[in-house]
């Protein structure tokens, strides 16, 4: 009898899961969304969001799902990170996860969703010990997050729709754990020309204020450049 490549490879079928690195902006601060886990192995540890793929679906809409499913959230901005197939990274058996970030803004409406699910969110300073090698999984979303923000600015998908330049800076600060001079972050992010300076300021911080921005439509970016093609 004539059998297929599928059927000797029987024995060795491995599982697949997605596991979502979710960040948010909150009170100048950038955190990371995880929940307790409530199943074993390591029940009662606080994991990452994630689960398995199943047949009829492709890995971001597993994700998706997952998301949906442990959050209440949809129409999430999700980027495939990497995928994760050592033997021997889950005790509970050989899992191969496919890994995915997500940039969300935490106003009062997610914050008391995610809240109702029992997820919950960390600065990365105060960020617990994650099970099996999800630190690492953070470490490798950090590592992309950062790239992707030296050649676009991010601050899109988490700034309200106004902001001050010295938000977008906090934002950057937190991101990169680290101080950017300020009149050198000005003079570049401005020189991107990716923002609109309306004609309103933030009076809350100063008796002169400072002008609020906001982003101009992708189209009309003229953004070419490494943005940190030098430290700033």
């Amino acid at each position: 009898m004539n059998t297929s490549i599928y059927d000797q490879y029987q024995e060795n079928k491995r599982f697949v899961a997605v596991d979502c690195v979710i960040f948010g902006y909150e009170e100048e601060q950038l955190k990371l969304l995880v929940f307790e886990r409530d199943i074993e192995p390591a029940k009662g540890e606080w994991s990452l969001l994630g689960g398995w793929v199943h047949t009829n679906e492709s890995t971001e809409d597993a994700a998706r799902r997952v998301l949906r499913e442990l959050t209440g959230l949809e129409d999430v901005y999700l980027e495939q990170v990497h995928t994760f197939s050592d033997p021997n990274r889950d005790p509970g058996g050989s899992v191969i996860t496919v890994e995915y970030y997500a940039l969300i803004k935490i106003d009062a409406e997610v914050a008391d969703l995610i809240k109702d699910y029992g997820a919950k969110w960390f600065t990365l300073e105060a960020l617990p010990k994650l099970i099996f090698d999800h630190d690492l999984l953070v470490e490798k979303a950090l590592e992309m997050l950062r790239l992707r923000s030296s050649y676009e600015i991010i601050g899109r998908k988490l700034l309200p729709e106004k902001f001050t330049i010295t938000r977008l800076r906090n934002l950057y600060d937190q991101l990169f754990q680290r101080q950017f001079d300020p009149g050198n972050f000005r003079k570049k992010i401005l020189s991107l020309k990716v923002l609109e300076r309306l004609d309103e300021k933030d009076m809350s911080d100063s008796r002169k204020g400072a002008y609020y921005f906001k982003f101009k439509p992708k189209q009309e970016a003229e953004f070419t450049d490494p943005i940190f093609k030098r430290s700033i």
